[in-house]
């Protein structure tokens, strides 16, 4: 359960932007009166879900490949769990940049790529950049491929229905609180790459266990707040991130980076909201 909420959201959240991309394209070019070109956008599409599918397996191979042993595998998931912060960080900065005019964005692009090539590469690139952000995320948190594919279903089934007309909802309201939980999972990456990173280095004997960086900020791992069996730790690691026995610079980097990209989308959305008075 604990990485099953977290796979949920962040396929849905993706799925449900993908999915959209493709109907905002469709009607699009319903509006455009350029229905032929429909096709290809279902082909751009159908090829960046297949780049995302291969981009996941090669990920899952490379780490099976890697993890022969306990240390090499503590080294692999620190160094691929900050790689993932940096890519899913340029992910979020763009979703922040244009994540409250989607439609426009994507209305654009299309108008100024309108011909076959064109709206087959615009489709490919949206779809397979949704799935690569699924596929790291899933690589990174360990997911199992259930809570993805449910995550995916309900994002389908919702953009149908939304498409067809047949229901009205908020999507602002759903991309601002599935934003807010990508950036706590981004957060929660960077602070276990650095738990990771410093473990691995104590047992090669990099840095000595006396060190200093290794002191805890506190320890609740023997209470209700143990983040893998308590009652409460359990509930708080999925939805936060939480880490019951933390190093001091892992809590630190955590929640310092957490707080200072909820600063940054803040800021943005205030410039935003000033440029339109």
């Amino acid at each position: 359960m604990e990485t099953f909420i977290p796979a949920l959201i962040v396929s849905f959240r993706e799925g449900l932007e993908a999915f959209l991309i493709i109907a905002i394209l469709l009607q699009f070019l319903d509006k455009t009166n350029n229905k032929n070109f429909k096709k290809n956008v279902w082909q751009g599409a159908s090829i960046g879900i297949f780049v995302s599918l291969i981009f996941g397996i090669v990920l899952t191979k490379i780490s099976s490949l890697i993890e022969k042993s306990e240390t090499t595998t503590g080294i692999w998931e620190s160094a691929s769990s900050f790689i993932a912060v940096i890519l899913i960080t340029t992910f979020i900065i763009l979703i922040i940049k244009h994540g409250d005019k989607i439609k426009d964005h994507v209305e654009n692009k299309a108008a100024l790529n309108l011909s076959i090539k064109g709206i087959f590469l615009l489709a490919l690139f949206m779809v397979a950049r949704e799935g690569v952000e699924i596929a790291i995320f899933s690589f990174t948190g360990k997911y199992s491929i259930t809570p993805i594919i449910l995550g995916l279903i309900l994002s389908i089934g919702l953009v149908m229905l939304i498409y067809h007309s047949l229901l009205k909802i908020k999507l602002k309201t759903i991309f601002t609180i599935t934003l807010a939980y990508l950036i706590l999972q981004v957060g929660f990456l960077m602070g276990y790459s650095i738990h990771e990173g410093l473990s691995v280095s104590a047992e090669l004997g990099i840095i000595a266990e006396t060190n200093p960086v290794l002191n805890k900020a506190f320890d609740l791992s023997q209470t209700v707040l143990n983040h893998k069996t308590g009652v409460i730790g359990v509930p708080l690691y999925v939805a936060l991130g939480w880490h019951s026995k933390p190093e001091w610079i892992q809590f630190i980097a955590q929640y310092s980076y957490t707080i200072l990209f909820f600063v940054y989308w803040y800021r943005k959305k205030q410039i935003i909201t000033n440029k339109k008075l």
